[in-house]
């Protein structure tokens, strides 16, 4: 049983399991690349939240363009004035959120609370309206909600695929601009840079991708993919290329992966899967990335504390007086001690800690200000962190007189 699991899953990952499996696959790997991409910049500009808006605004355009579908007699659903009165709803929504924050005293957070929650229910209602209605194709209305992946037709995992290299080559494109944007707006309206467009611009990127996504994780979901694959990708790097790269990884892989499970599992939905994939690796990133993890962090302290009771337990050694303990078994597992005094290795090891921490207490008294914001005083090497000319002065100004 787990065998033919693992040959269907290895058929599915590698798109030789059947032709719509693969257009799905491959759809929702496109969906994750392009919201991990535009997601970044997204998160860096602390507009997360307004991506939620901007999915939950989509679903009164949606309702109002098969009104107006069925008002022409289109047959059934057009997928194209759908999507298009997605789009219309999502920039109203977004122009609302911009027009209370900027007319008003409301906060950000209240504007965008208010127009989700309004928006939604507007478009929960006219569903409602809708479902009443003597139509055809009314029914399938409510897969924009949640989504319908194993639906994805080929032309749909196309769009998708030009989607996620448009977004691509536009962030490589503008790639400087939106660095500016997302981390000194103020500095770059100074140099003369159009913050506005660039706003307008990435906020663009946000509704193709929110928009192409409706149909694959659905208008409550698909906001997931735009800020998930970001936030996991921060936990590893501080350089914003690698940032963006390693979100753009994180989203496919989170389509790529939950695509193929919802395959195994069919009884799942499958925009669901694909989100909790991301959240698997938001918290396989939050436990154990080693720049930011919490494991990492964890260690890094750990290993601090021990240090610097090592340094101390030395520096008391020297001076005469014993350690007991578990720092003096330490010392003893370390080779500095033996029978209660300093091996030879250990009063060189206790040489350098004297001196560090004589010279530290002379940095601090002296130029407090200027402490390195990455240095551990008391425990890194004082010459590991300060220029060698600093040092000498040091000794000099704390050398017995």
């Amino acid at each position: 049983m787990i065998d033919s699991m693992f040959d269907e899953a290895l058929r599915i990952l590698t798109f030789r399991s059947g032709f719509n499996s693969a257009v799905v696959v491959a759809g929702t790997a496109a969906l994750g690349l392009a919201g991990g991409t535009v997601g970044t910049f997204l998160l860096l500009r602390r507009r997360a939240l307004v991506s939620d808006a901007l999915s939950h605004a989509t679903l009164p355009g949606i309702a109002v363009a098969f009104l107006v579908g069925a008002a022409l007699g289109l047959p059934e659903r057009s997928l194209p004035l759908l999507l298009a009165g997605a789009v219309a709803s999502g920039v109203v929504g977004l122009l609302t959120v911009q027009a209370l924050t900027r007319f008003t005293r409301l906060t950000e957070d209240s504007a965008i609370g208010a127009v989700l929650s309004v928006f939604f229910g507007l478009g929960v209602v006219l569903l409602s309206v809708i479902q009443n209605l003597e139509l055809g194709g009314q029914a399938g209305l409510k897969t924009f909600i949640l989504g319908q992946t194993a639906a994805m037709a080929q032309g749909e995992a196309i769009a998708i695929g030009l989607l996620a290299a448009g977004a691509a080559l536009a962030v490589a494109l503008l790639f400087k601009e939106l660095r500016v944007l997302a981390f000194d707006p103020g500095f770059a309206a100074v140099q003369g840079w159009p913050v506005g467009a660039l706003d307008l611009v990435l906020m663009g990127l946000a509704t193709l991708v929110t928009v192409i996504g409706l149909q694959t994780v659905g208008l409550i979901l698909v906001v997931a993919l735009l800020i998930i694959p970001p936030a996991a990708a921060r936990f590893w790097t501080d350089r914003l290329p690698a940032l963006t790269v390693a979100a753009a990884v994180i989203g496919a892989l989170s389509g790529w992966l939950g695509a193929t499970l919802s395959a195994l599992l069919p009884k799942l939905p499958a925009g669901a899967v694909i989100v909790l994939v991301a959240g698997g690796f938001f918290l396989l990133s939050f436990l154990f990335a080693p720049a930011r993890g919490l494991v990492a962090a964890a260690l890094r302290q750990g290993r601090l504390r021990l240090t610097f009771a090592e340094r101390r337990a030395l520096t008391d050694l020297l001076d005469g007086r014993p350690v007991e303990g578990s720092v003096a078994l330490w010392l003893r597992l370390r080779g500095y001690i033996r029978d209660g005094a300093l091996t030879p290795a250990g009063q060189t090891a206790a040489q350098a800690a004297a001196r560090d921490r004589r010279l530290w207490e002379r940095f601090l008294a002296d130029y407090p200000a200027l402490l390195p914001a990455h240095a551990n005083w008391g425990v890194d090497p004082i010459d590991s962190v300060l220029p060698g000319d600093m040092v000498r002065l040091l000794e000099e100004r704390s050398a017995p007189s």
